[in-house]
């Protein structure tokens, strides 16, 4: 009798909306795994993101996810299992060091550690299965999802960019550089200004583009500071954002491939075709000519990840998380967000109209994964909405209306911007809104808890 009671029980539980939510989330997401193991596979020749991660358990991984991974893990860990854990995760890479060393393993520059986080996030979710129960399992099977979700989603990332450039041979950078006429060629004036500052810009630029998801790192970790000591995740954080951009951004790409100002008008880069595949060798000295845009071929090493810009989208998400942070943190998020947008242009790998595109990007899925948390309302549906459908509006003009874009700069120009902070403004002003109902609630409930004077 106790165990059919037991069994309705667990299968009231599986009912509930929000478990119905994340084992759909699930089934999804190994799905979309499954179908780009076989994608990378026949279009690429090479392995997708799970044999790419389960070889990392044996074979020399690259080392930074991994230990991001592992950090983000041990936000539910106490500080002493913290260092047990990081102890064990060098002293593996170091067992792994030493036999390569010892049979004379050739491995890529930089990929010499990153084994022992991987074994110490898998030890982990072992000791939840076996050695856990109730909440804390649950808690540190979280901590260790989130550290591989992490992990999986930069493996997802180089798949996704890879079928990009096997998938879309002809890329639309024509229709972008003419749309982008409206704004004055941000990026021409940018790489100018890098090339003018070298060799100190660039390599500052080069720093803050390359160690984004370092940035990301340090916000989560600090919104998430505080779960060991609660026992439970914030209701929403940085890491959900930056993984659903990584996500849904990569499927733009293909509706709208672009390699970027350097590669079509300019000399490229090492791996790729470079000034062989470019329209013209223009970037940064020379504006492209204003003339009827068309698709243009381009080589199948590139990858088409211009159109929306996702580094501006995740820095723009790391600015959202950072404003309730300390001083510096801040201050730190502010600054990403500059010389992030700095680098995408002065390095020629995004043209303005991209920026445009990935703040509007972000803003909507931050707001998107907001109103899912809180329950949709109203002002959450308004806003994902608009969000959409200005996106919807930006890609549907760079793609059709360029021409006239770049022939009245002075009009569409400004109705850019303006589409941008309309989205911006209705994002701070709906959030205030949100913060004020939280707190309310918040004050409210504290009041409900204090005892009655006797």
């Amino acid at each position: 009798m106790f165990s059919r009671i037991s069994s309705r029980n667990k299968f009231a539980a599986l009912r509930q909306p929000r478990a119905i939510l994340w084992t759909t989330a699930g089934v999804v997401a190994l799905g979309l795994l499954i179908a780009l193991e076989i994608v990378a596979r026949r279009y690429a020749g090479v392995p997708g993101p799970m044999t790419t991660q389960v070889g990392e358990v044996i074979f020399a991984p690259k080392p930074g996810p991994l230990y991001g991974g592992l950090a983000l893990m041990m936000v539910v860990l106490t500080w002493r299992q913290r260092f047990i854990a990081a102890g064990v995760a060098i002293g593996i890479d170091v067992v792994f060091v030493l036999v390569r060393w010892a049979l004379d393993v050739k491995v890529p520059d930089g990929h010499f550690f990153g084994n022992g986080a991987l074994w110490v996030m898998l030890g982990c979710a072992v000791i939840a299965v076996t050695r856990r129960t109730g909440q804390e399992r649950a808690l540190l099977l979280k901590g260790v999802g989130l550290g591989l979700l992490l992990v999986t989603g930069r493996k997802i990332g180089d798949t996704w960019l890879l079928i990009t450039s096997k998938t879309r041979p002809m890329v639309l950078d024509p229709y972008v550089a003419t749309a982008d006429h409206a704004l004055g060629n941000p990026s021409w004036l940018m790489g100018r200004i890098v090339k003018a500052t070298a060799p100190i810009g660039d390599h500052v630029l080069d720093l803050v583009y390359a160690q984004l998801a370092v940035a990301a790192v340090v916000v989560a970790l600090y919104q998430l500071r505080n779960v060991a000591a609660e026992r439970r995740f914030p209701r929403h954080h940085l890491v959900r954002t930056f993984l659903v951009i990584g996500l849904l951004g990569p499927a733009i790409y293909m509706i709208f491939p672009v390699v970027g100002p350097v590669f079509a008008y300019g000399p490229g880069a090492s791996g790729t075709g470079g000034v062989d595949w470019a329209v013209a060798n223009l970037w940064p000295d020379t504006l492209p000519p204003i003339s009827a845009p068309h698709p243009v071929l381009y080589d199948d090493l590139t990858p088409r990840n211009c159109m929306p810009s996702l580094h501006t989208a995740w820095a723009t998400a790391i600015f959202i998380h950072s404003r309730k942070g300390s001083r510096i943190l801040r201050f730190a998020g502010t600054f990403w967000l500059i010389a992030t947008l700095s680098a995408t242009l002065g390095f020629g790998y995004h043209y303005g109209v991209d920026l445009v595109a990935g703040v509007v990007f972000s803003l909507t899925i931050e707001a998107a994964l907001r109103s899912l948390e809180r329950g949709w309302d109203r002002s959450g549906t308004v806003l994902v909405t608009y969000g959409a459908t200005v996106f919807a509006a930006l890609l549907a003009s760079y793609r059709y209306l360029p021409m006239k874009m770049a022939e009245h700069p002075w009009v569409f120009g400004p109705l850019l911007v303006l589409a941008m902070a309309s989205v911006i403004y209705g994002y701070v002003r709906t959030t205030k809104q949100w913060d004020k109902q939280a707190s309310k609630t918040m004050s409210a409930r504290q009041l409900e808890a204090q005892p009655e004077l006797v």
